[in-house]
Formats: C-alpha cells, structure tokens, sequence
C-alpha cells in the first residue's frame, strides 16, 4: 500500500511540473530533466537566478528571447552570460533587421510569461535560433515554460525539436 501511494505521488508531482515545454519534449521522446527551484519575483535575472539556484555556469543556462526580424516575430536562444546581437539573429533568421518584440505580443504569441517563456511548446511555433556555444556542452538548461522550472537536455535535442538554425548570435 505504502508504494502505490509513493507511485502515485510521484506521478502527481510529475502531472504538476508539467508544462506545454515539458510534454513536447515527452512526446518527442528525447531524454530531460526538470529542475524547480523557489523563483524569487524581485530578481533581477530570471536567467542567472535560475543558475545559482541550479548551481550551473551561467555558459550552460539559456534565455528565451523573442525578437521581431522583418516583422515577423522570432526566438533567440542565449546563454544568459552573453547578450543577444540583434544583428547577427537578423542574419542567422535571414533578415536584415531585428529589435526586441513587445514583451505582450511575446507573451500572447508564445502562451507563457516573460521569464518563463521556452522555446518549447510554445501556442504558435515560431523561427528559432540557438547560439552556436550551446553546443560546448552536454546539456543546457533552458525555460520550462515557467518561472522558477528549468528543463535539461542536450542542445541538439532542443534544435531537433524546435528545428533550430544555429549560429553565433551572443555576445559578451
């Protein structure tokens, strides 16, 4: 009795961290693991929160940003060490010019709060691009779909699945 309960427990933490992020992932098949920690509203980076919280190089935690690139709305994907060269997404996206997204239309377009937005699962799929430093690691971390959960996994599983162009599109 005591292990169905412990069963069940498990299956209703695992039904609890689920997000859009965390199902596409499940059902894609590919190996990952979430990792929650206590998000704290008043940090000043979601970003490097989540890596001292993890206890990981801020080279191996990813930012999610949405950027508009000739109009049309596209995801960058960071270390949250560097900063995004607009220039060079518009590039790597094949456009001309990029400039940040409204964080609202980010948001509506996305289905997930800023801090919290993934590059998976999102309500409309839009162009990505990952940083081509994510592949000096193993795995990296990247939103869940919420603030304070991460989600672990190799970056070429994440280009697969959000069918990545990468390049080089960070900056220190």
């Amino acid at each position: 009795m005591a292990k169905k309960k412990a069963k069940q427990s498990k299956q209703a933490k695992q039904q609890s961290a689920a997000t859009p992020a965390t199902v596409a992932a499940t059902e894609a098949g590919v190996e990952f693991t979430t990792h929650a920690y206590a998000h704290d509203p008043a940090a000043a980076s979601y970003g490097e929160e989540a890596a001292e919280a993890l206890g990981v190089s801020p080279d191996q935690v990813f930012k999610t940003l949405v950027a508009d690139v000739d109009g049309a709305l596209t995801v960058a994907v960071v270390p949250v060490s560097a900063s995004l060269d607009l220039k060079a997404l518009a590039s790597a996206a094949g456009g001309k010019r990029a400039a940040m997204a409204d964080p609202a239309a980010a948001e509506r377009t996305t289905g997930y709060v800023r801090g919290g937005i993934s590059p998976l699962g999102q309500r409309k799929r839009l162009p990505t691009v990952l940083d081509a430093s994510a592949g000096d690691h193993a795995t990296i971390c990247v939103s869940a779909g919420r603030r304070g959960l991460e989600i672990e996994l190799s970056p070429k599983d994440l280009a697969t699945l959000t069918d990545a162009v990468t390049a080089p599109i960070a900056r220190a």
